[in-house]
């Protein structure tokens, strides 16, 4: 993935302001009603902060591939992280990206009423419109030509993506891409990582995609390997613009 990352033109959003906000690693790309860079940047301080203290003190957080309890007392956000990899059977830190792009656009709906946060691939969307979020899949030759119909009833929600393929985290499966959605952007992070390790070929989509097998807060699934395509769940797949 190169520096401009360029999946963030394909989420589209009308007429809403775009804006970035960096803090450490944390680059967040935003759209909202107005330019809400100063709260957003606060926000993400606030969120990252939590998680960083908190991993300084409890280094197997930040460190496991399995889940870890919290404390009663741990911050909100860490609580959310480790909620979601109970659920998912993945290590805390699978569901960050996803559990600071929720946090923060969940703080910035106090002041628009329409929010998309984008953090390294993995979104956060609360929408009163019809939004279409491209799929990017590196080397599959379905990338910039299909993407996913949100619907305002399915928002606020969270579109996280985890690959075998391209990307900087760590991945034990063989699929390009597998992403999920779900009410929580915090389990649809970790999840897509649980489910993009258990993919280890084509002959896994039909077991690994059963949605008997998968937790009931999950909207839908869709994973690409080999360039066979796998869905499950409320997944609405569109052209994008550019191939119309």
């Amino acid at each position: 993935m190169n520096s401009r990352r360029i999946y963030r033109d394909w989420v589209g959003s009308g007429d809403l302001v775009s804006f970035t906000t960096t803090v450490g690693t944390t680059d967040l790309f935003i759209r909202t009603q107005r330019d809400l860079s100063r709260e957003a940047f606060a926000s993400a301080v606030g969120h990252r902060g939590a998680v960083e203290t908190y991993c300084s003190t409890h280094p197997l957080f930040a460190t496991s591939l399995e889940p870890q309890e919290v404390e009663n007392c741990a911050p909100s956000i860490v609580e959310q992280m480790a909620a979601a990899a109970r659920i998912a059977g993945v290590g805390p830190l699978a569901a960050v990206a996803g559990a600071i792009a929720e946090a923060v656009g969940t703080d910035l709906l106090a002041y628009s009423n329409e929010v998309i946060v984008e953090n390294g691939g993995d979104v956060f969307i609360a929408t009163q419109r019809c939004v279409t979020v491209g799929l990017y899949a590196e080397g599959s030759a379905l990338t910039g030509r299909i993407g996913l119909a949100i619907e305002p009833t399915q928002a606020p929600l969270g579109i996280c993506t985890s690959s075998s393929t391209f990307g900087h985290s760590l991945s034990f499966g063989k699929a390009d891409v597998c992403t999920v959605l779900a009410r929580s952007a915090a389990l649809a992070d970790a999840m897509a990582t649980a489910l993009c390790n258990r993919i280890q070929s084509v002959d896994d989509l039909a077991r690994v995609l059963s949605l008997s097998n998968l937790p009931a807060d999950l909207l839908g699934v869709l994973a690409i390997i080999d360039g066979r395509v796998g869905i499950c769940g409320s997944v609405q797949l569109v052209e994008t613009p550019a191939t119309k």
